[in-house]
């Protein structure tokens, strides 16, 4: 699940395609090259690889290399993401509620060495990895997963209510294909009670509140 708004925002800014075009091309020589072993990728699945961005993740410490995230079932990947929306608007009290924006949804076939946290015997050190607001176990976890060549971690989301399982790609090796399949777009509106999630067609949404996400109310 990853924000749509790439091709939009550049659109704002341009008066022509030539011009959205020519922004592209600047924007796209400034980012940094691309990581080993993508260049067949497609963008969705490549991406993640090639930034080192000083924020950590749950099994990436800061300017560690990149990791791809993903979910079993979308309802777990819309209560990720909805968690990082509603996080922007606690950590910046001034800004008002967030308008649905749209996001894409898509799956990706994987492969290779998996270490599971939600089975034996990993399982028993369960209240490190669901730690909702420390990443420091997770993150050193990760770096010896990366060390003994594993391709993903398999672990418990904290986020989801139901707690279903994501996955942590450590390279991008681990995909089975160069391509997504089965993308839809999805819109997310958050205010600091709860996140909103629709599909662009009617018929399916989900919604989360702070204490889902969090754990704590508003």
């Amino acid at each position: 699940m990853v924000e749509a708004q790439h091709t939009a925002s550049t659109m704002r800014l341009a008066d022509s395609i030539a011009e959205q075009h020519m922004l592209e091309t600047i924007l796209e020589e400034s980012k940094p090259s691309p990581a080993p072993g993508t260049a067949k990728l497609h963008y969705l699945l490549a991406t993640p690889f090639r930034y080192r961005p000083s924020l950590g993740s749950r099994f990436r410490a800061p300017l560690d290399a990149g990791v791809w995230y993903g979910a079993e079932v979308l309802r777990t990947s819309l209560a990720e993401k909805s968690y990082w929306r509603l996080k922007f608007l606690l950590d910046s009290p001034q800004t008002p509620d967030l308008r649905p924006v749209p996001h894409t949804a898509f799956r990706a076939q994987l492969q290779g060495l998996t270490l599971d946290l939600t089975r034996p015997p990993l399982v028993a050190d369960r209240a490190d990895w669901t730690n909702r607001k420390s990443y420091a176990a997770t993150q050193a976890l990760g770096v010896a997963a990366r060390e003994a060549k594993l391709a993903m971690i398999r672990y418990e989301s904290v986020r989801d209510p139901e707690r279903a399982a994501c996955c942590a790609v450590l390279t991008p090796a681990a995909f089975r294909r160069t391509t997504p399949r089965s993308m839809e777009t999805w819109f997310i509106a958050a205010s600091r009670a709860r996140v909103a999630c629709a599909k662009s067609t009617p018929g399916q949404t989900w919604e989360f509140s702070r204490e889902d996400l969090i754990g704590e109310t508003g």
